[in-house]
């Protein structure tokens, strides 16, 4: 995917609407957040500028802005029409709206947004730069180019548009024009990596000159040396030098940088096979397939090496898996002839016969056909449900490089935050906690009305408040604060009439210190006494959930403390339906289940009770994503963003390469 230039004004100050001061105020502040790149934050700003006005262009526009930056592409399209609904002749709107349709694969509504934004703007060098990107994707080569040159014309040192135009030649394959083009994008600055990457691929694929090719790439990984790709290309450039050992030094570096880099992968594997380094070519295919299960190339490789190594077992496993999905590839039932053949089996020649039958044919699959067959499009919008769930399946995978608490840290709000690899997890559960972890996009709690009442009526002895991120502690002062609580909790039971908020009081603090089966024994308590408490069941359900499998009672199967926690949450939504804390709670339960649907019956009723909680859109997204509902999934992610839920930028952005 292209990241297109984007030239906007955000200090517009004539295009904000006049009105009530604080409103104007807010988009300002919106505007300095965004300014900042602090995006994340400056949404939650115009947020409250379209629910106090939503007849307003520019909170939609700066919020499209914003979205973009987060590559949040389908959120920053649909804010920019609404921008344009209210305001048609905001011509920065157009040019949002089509660098996110760009992006997006919809070149021909890019043009015509550009060409909106071009009446008002014609010198703009990124709507013509962009334009004609859009036109040369659409293959209209003669429209690219005229478009191409009015941009030099107008623009003449700016070396992008050469590298474009290039583009547009190879295209056309005129490799001599795209030669000359870079040239002086090079004498422009010679820093720009894209052309020598565009220039070493004619050296490599064009003119064969491997060396020219070479020292092209050596000059992009010297200004992009943490690129993975820039690796593998440079691997496949010293292979053709015969340079064996640069190359796997190449492709090690480039894993090294991306662990799930297939192409990495794949290309070692077939290198160490012809060093006849098989065991390590093995690992790398069998690495490949658990990334994608569904990666014939490596199968079928994979059995080939296996035949070498003189594993029978293993071969036939992977061809008969292969011919499965690919009746018609005649080499594969010669590869298991010649398996079944060398291991003695009577069996082979029913699969000679066959390889000859379709070799006579014109039904058979040859080997280019079969490489075709098995390359995944590169538009993530062609993915069938199930090759969705599947890629969805390989990021939760991933390791982690940040603690779920960093996220929310507001250090870490700021920025393109889709960049930062994090956990693929749910959000957790709301609960009643006595302390939280405030940041500028959670500045408070959750409400709860029952927590709201207990408060009131100080039944505590300490502030209950709502949360999904209990802060977690180790200062030895809280620790002896909640022993000394759970014993004079004790003491009072000893000495007075014992009352079901006494036992709550307990739990909590037994909670607090995730002592959760002495909290769920309290907690029982209080709901014996008091059988209507909600949060008691509320809580009780949280703990339970929280148990740890080694810490439940022996005998009892993991699930069924999950299944006795979403008995206590459809408890307090009997007591009290309006909470959207107890269905958004039963959702997370029921997603651990692997019982999707229910999950999301559940996150639905949340969001129904409270339809700004962006935590119960992000799980609902999740669960779409994880039963591959791609549309639905990233819709929900959106929004989750929009919300303030900043895990949903990472994951819209792996799920839409």
């Amino acid at each position: 995917m292209y990241r297109f230039l984007l030239a906007l004004i955000f200090g517009a100050a004539a295009c904000l609407a006049k009105g009530q001061v604080n409103v104007d105020q807010v988009i300002r502040i919106g505007q300095n957040t965004m300014w900042l790149e602090d995006y994340v934050l400056s949404i939650q700003y115009f947020n409250q500028a379209i629910a106090a006005k939503p007849y307003l262009a520019q909170p939609y526009f700066l919020r499209a802005v914003a979205k973009l930056n987060l590559d949040d592409l389908r959120g920053a399209e649909a804010d920019a029409t609404k921008a344009l609904d209210r305001n048609p002749y905001l011509t920065d709107a157009w040019e949002v709206r089509g660098v996110a349709r760009q992006n997006l694969g919809l070149n021909a509504e890019a043009v015509a947004d550009y060409d909106h934004a071009l009446e008002n703007n014609p010198y703009s060098r990124a709507l013509l730069y962009n334009k004609a990107m859009a036109q040369t994707e659409l293959k209209e080569y003669q429209a690219a180019d005229s478009t191409f040159g009015r941009l030099l014309r107008y623009h003449p040192n700016f070396e992008g548009g050469y590298i474009g135009r290039a583009r547009l030649s190879l295209a056309a394959t005129d490799t001599a024009a795209a030669l000359k083009d870079l040239a002086r994008a090079l004498e422009l600055n010679p820093q720009n990596v894209n052309a020598r990457l565009i220039r070493a691929d004619i050296a490599l694929n064009s003119t064969k000159d491997y060396q020219a090719a070479l020292a092209d790439m050596d000059q992009a990984i010297r200004l992009q040396p943490n690129e993975a790709g820039f690796y593998v290309n440079r691997a496949y450039v010293r292979y053709r030098l015969d340079d064996y050992r640069g190359a796997m030094d190449d492709f090690d570096r480039a894993i090294d940088l991306d662990p799930l880099n297939r192409a990495a992968l794949f290309n070692r594997s077939m290198l160490c096979a012809e060093v006849r380094d098989f065991n390590r070519a093995i690992d790398d295919l069998s690495r490949v397939l658990d990334l994608d299960n569904d990666d014939y190339r490596a199968l079928y490789n994979r059995a080939l090496i296996y035949r070498e190594l003189g594993d029978t077992r293993n071969a036939l496993a992977d061809l008969d898996r292969l011919i499965s999905r690919f009746p018609d590839f005649a080499a594969a039932y010669f590869l298991r002839y010649d398996v079944k053949r060398s291991a003695g089996m009577r069996n082979a020649q029913p699969d000679f016969d066959k390889s000859v039958a379709l070799a006579k044919t014109r039904l058979h699959m040859s080997q280019d056909k079969f490489v075709e067959a098995t390359e995944r499009s590169d538009d993530p919008g062609s993915e069938t449900q199930e090759q969705v769930e599947a890629r969805f399946k390989q990021l939760l995978t991933v390791s982690d490089n940040a603690r779920p608490e960093e996220i929310y840290d507001n250090k870490n709000i700021k920025g393109r935050v889709q960049d930062r690899n994090i956990n693929i997890e749910l959000e957790p559960m709301f609960t009643v906690s006595y302390y939280t972890a405030p940041t500028e996009l959670r500045p408070g709690s959750e409400y709860i009305k029952e927590v709201a009442d207990l408060n009131d009526l100080r039944a505590l002895r300490f502030q209950a408040q709502v949360t999904n991120r209990p802060p977690s502690s180790t200062d030895s002062d809280i620790f002896d604060i909640h022993y000394g609580s759970i014993s004079d909790y004790t003491a009072w039971l000893a000495t007075h009439t014992p009352r079901a908020i006494d036992y709550f009081g307990r739990a909590m603090d037994y909670f607090t210190l995730r002592d959760y089966e002495h909290a769920i024994a309290d907690l029982s308590r209080a709901i014996e006494m008091t059988p209507d408490f909600t949060l008691a069941y509320l809580m009780r359900g949280i703990a339970r959930f929280s148990l740890p499998p080694s810490d439940s009672p022996a005998g009892t199967p993991a699930g069924l403390g999950v299944r006795a926690a979403i008995d206590d949450f459809d408890s307090a939504i009997a007591l009290s339906p309006q909470m959207a804390v107890a269905y958004y709670n039963k959702g997370v339960a029921l997603a651990s289940l692997a019982d999707y649907s229910a999950a999301i019956d559940a996150f639905d009723r949340a969001i129904a009770l409270k339809p700004d909680m962006g935590e119960a859109y992000y799980n609902r997204g999740w669960v779409e994503l994880r039963i591959g509902r791609r549309s639905e999934g990233l819709a929900d992610l959106s929004k989750a963003g929009e919300l303030g839920v900043v895990a949903s930028y990472n994951l819209l952005k792996r799920m839409s390469r």
